[in-house]
């Protein structure tokens, strides 16, 4: 990949929680002003929603688009929220969210970098205890070395 798919900025921390409405909206946004997919791509990670869960377990959740909606993906990015609040997926108690856009297939690349951070329960644990979104945009950095 060519450029980073993760900023400081597209990193958020909520002292509450969300439904998991809001927060895939939350997710859908931060890539929009990201420049990486259009308007339409909230309503493709809701349709993704409707026939597979995007829990991941961990206290993980990954809502994506469906491959019939590549067309809303205008670049790869990610965006990252942690709700210490958490957010109740489908009965499942999620606190990060991370929103996905893979151009291509580059979205493999970028989950298997998410997937070993978050198979390190003590990587999650560092991820829980980070105070300030630049804080936790270090310890994801490695997603931007993919």
């Amino acid at each position: 990949m060519a450029r980073e798919v993760l900023n400081v900025g597209q990193v958020r921390i909520h002292a509450g929680s969300a439904t998991r409405e809001q927060a895939m909206r939350e997710a859908a946004d931060i890539l929009e002003a990201a420049g990486a997919v259009t308007g339409a791509y909230f309503d493709a990670m809701q349709q993704r929603e409707t026939t597979v869960s995007t829990y991941m377990g961990n206290e993980l959740a990954i809502p994506h688009g469906t491959n019939e909606t590549k067309d809303a993906i205008l670049d790869s990015a990610l965006s990252f929220v942690r709700y210490d609040g958490g957010v109740d997926w489908d009965g499942n108690p999620v606190s990060f969210v991370v929103g996905i856009a893979g151009k291509g297939d580059e979205h493999l690349e970028i989950l298997s970098q998410i997937a070993l951070l978050f198979s390190d329960e003590d990587e999650v644990e560092r991820l829980k205890a980070a105070q300030t979104p630049e804080e936790l945009f270090t310890l994801l950095a490695a997603v931007n070395e993919s």
